[in-house]
């Protein structure tokens, strides 16, 4: 069966997470039978990686995650988004091909974002590592300069 997506549900989601006003700054796209549907979300990452996400990260399921960070340097503060695809060491060849393809559905949602990580190792996740990653991708540093 093809999948779907909630397109719905899931721009709230993802809209929740781009509203600097909010609190919420991280949610999941979890898979429902073959539709994907908005999961978790929370206002703290180290909720994300420590209890909500990393349980929800099984060796043997897919699962997607949209996260906002605040970035920058003395000069500039920033948010930056991340798009994080779960894809856990147990899961199968085709359910692997799959996430792409559904990737695209997700995408179809989720459509401004600096980074996007492909992982399967709970340590890629750590809050230092995606951050300097984002920070590469935001262009010019200023940290070095004085004020």
């Amino acid at each position: 069966m093809a999948t779907k997506i909630d397109k719905e549900a899931c721009r709230e989601a993802y809209n929740l997470v781009r509203d600097d006003g909010s609190a919420v700054i991280w949610v999941t796209f979890k898979y429902d039978g073959s539709t994907i549907v908005p999961g978790e979300q929370g206002a703290e990452y180290q909720d994300f990686i420590q209890q909500d996400f990393i349980q929800q990260c099984t060796d043997d399921i897919r699962l997607f995650a949209f996260v906002r960070f605040t970035t920058g340097d003395a000069m500039s503060k920033r948010s930056k988004f991340a798009l994080i695809t779960w894809i856990g060491e147990n899961v199968s060849g085709l359910q692997r091909a799959k996430t792409g393809t559904d990737k695209t559905l997700v995408k179809e949602v989720v459509q401004n974002f600096a980074k996007e990580f492909v992982i399967s190792d709970r340590k890629e996740l750590e809050e230092d590592f995606i951050k300097s990653e984002l920070k590469k991708a935001g262009g010019a540093n200023y940290d070095a300069q004085t004020e």
